[in-house]
């Protein structure tokens, strides 16, 4: 009989550990997920899109968690309660680590909020007034006034591990992200793909799907092929001209759900506009009328976007605060081209007039045609449209206020929270006039009454005073116009079989909710 040496032991040891190793690895579930876009940032105070923030929920987790219908539950806050009209009081979880596993406490909730003030998203915290941590468990915020959607805000603020951020620095934290999140980043190579790993001590769980690649394919037709030939596992945004033909393929699944997101042209109400000479007219009401009366929403909705839209009558869905029923945008500004002239020439602009229109190529469905098509109907009343249409990643510096270079702007805004507030207090209250407030009001809108029911709004403990002065400031802008609704997208998604996905309302692709087969 022959005898194998200790080391040929330990080699065959060796061997067998390294194979089991690989079976094990070859067993955990993966998918592979085309985006219609490279995230911009993974430092969730850097900036806010929508792929950006599909990778932010990844990595890190807010104190209060936004489910996939819109319902408000515990996250890294187990409770919390308003000890008085402008006092709240959140119960941390307890046993919580960052992916470095530094320990999760209210210190690190207090740096996050006061990195967010100076941060260019203040927006954020613009109802904390002060925060304090009581012990590393219990972290007490004020607000300015009684506010009764506290809870809501915090689902946004995501929450930074105070040691390793102050260490690394902002610039680098788009490459070292380090949250509380289901996942850890594993590798990013830009506008190629972007791996995670899942975080096994993540305190809801590990997650079910534990590799995660993220490719950004901008081009519709190349995403659906990327789908049909396992490229990868799920798309975002099919095309719509593509769905029947997916649809038609036993291999995959078509997945579709109403969208929060609306899409919306905001347009410039200063004097002095940069893409038009001489007076913007459309510091004139009756020249925003007839740029509303001249899109014709249907047509957009039925060729562009090939039914699969639908045209928005407010700036909120009905499910919101602050929707007003029985109130459209469609009924007050039919599509009425004849209309649209005669206010044209009352206003003094019976010659037309140029602008720029800014739009995305990559950004929402069908965005560059869109665009075309505002150009050819508003050519009917004399406005001329020169467009401006590029890609997302110079889009959003773009237009970033105070908006230098745009007059018109084709962009889109969703409201998760299911409360106008924050979209209105973001877009529509008067620029500098209050901190946090104004900071994406691309269209220099500006109402004293506006403001004063926002601040009322935001200074009410009751939810239904709140949704009443909401409802009134609806009003204001139905008739103001300082923006026009289009339509909300309907969010459309590709699955190969096996694969388990149920869509978000805010349209977030989180991979913890995932099973595959």
């Amino acid at each position: 009989m022959k005898y194998l040496s200790q080391t040929a032991l330990r080699a065959g040891a060796v061997g067998v550990a390294i194979l089991a190793a690989n079976a094990a690895f070859s067993q955990e579930k993966s998918v592979t997920i085309g985006l219609t876009s490279d995230p911009s940032h993974l430092y969730p105070l850097a900036g806010e899109e929508l792929s950006s923030n599909i990778m932010y929920y990844h990595l890190y987790d807010p104190l209060v968690k936004r489910s996939g219908d819109l319902s408000f539950g515990p996250g890294l806050a187990e409770s919390w309660e308003n000890v008085d009209d402008v006092t709240w009081r959140f119960k941390l979880r307890e046993g919580v680590t960052f992916h470095n596993g530094n320990a999760f406490t209210a210190a690190d909730v207090v740096y996050t909020v006061n990195k967010a003030r100076e941060s260019i998203r203040p927006g954020l915290v613009a109802n904390i007034a002060e925060i304090t941590a009581i012990d590393d468990l219990t972290v007490e915020f004020k607000t300015p006034k009684p506010y009764a959607v506290l809870p809501n805000d915090l689902a946004e603020l995501l929450i930074l591990d105070e040691e390793y951020t102050s260490a690394t620095g902002d610039e680098q934290m788009d490459l070292k992200p380090m949250g509380t999140g289901p996942y850890m980043l594993g590798e990013w190579v830009k506008e190629e793909k972007l791996t995670l790993k899942a975080f096994d001590a993540y305190w809801a769980g590990a997650a079910k799907i534990k590799n995660v690649t993220f490719r950004p394919i901008t081009n519709p037709a190349t995403r659906t092929a990327a789908l049909l030939t396992g490229e990868v596992d799920v798309i975002q945004d099919l095309a719509v001209r593509d769905v029947d033909r997916v649809k038609r393929d036993d291999l995959f699944n078509v997945i579709t759900r109403p969208s929060l997101l609306n899409v919306v042209l905001a347009m410039d109400m200063r004097e002095n506009s940069p893409t038009i000479e001489g007076l913007n007219p459309m510091t004139d009401q009756r020249v925003r009328q007839a740029i509303a009366q001249a899109v014709d929403v249907q047509a957009i909705n039925k060729i562009v976007m090939n039914g699969l839209a639908t045209p928005s009558d407010q700036f909120v869905p009905a499910s919101h605060n602050g929707y007003v029923d029985s109130l459209s945008f469609r009924d007050m500004y039919p599509l009425d081209v004849e209309k649209a002239k005669a206010l044209m020439a009352e206003a003094g602009f019976a010659d037309g007039f140029t602008m720029t229109l800014d739009a995305t190529n990559n950004r929402y469905v069908n965005d560059a045609q869109i665009a075309q098509a505002l150009a050819s109907m508003l050519a009917k009343i004399g406005v001329t449209l020169e467009l401006n249409i590029m890609p997302k990643s110079n889009f959003w510096g773009y237009i970033r206020v105070p908006t230098e270079n745009s007059s018109f702007i084709m962009s889109g805004w969703d409201v998760p929270a299911g409360d106008a507030g924050s979209m209105y207090g973001a877009l529509f209250y008067t620029r500098d006039v209050k901190d946090g407030y104004g900071q994406v009001n691309r269209g220099s809108y500006s109402n004293p009454e506006m403001d004063a029911l926002i601040d009322k709004a935001d200074a009410t403990p009751s939810i239904d005073e709140r949704d009443g002065y909401l409802q009134d400031a609806t009003k204001i802008l139905m008739a103001d116009i300082p923006m026009i609704p289009v339509h909300y997208e309907q969010d459309i998604y590709a699955a190969r079989k096996g694969v388990t996905l149920e869509p978000r309302v805010d349209k977030f692709l989180w991979a913890y909710d995932m099973d595959a087969e």
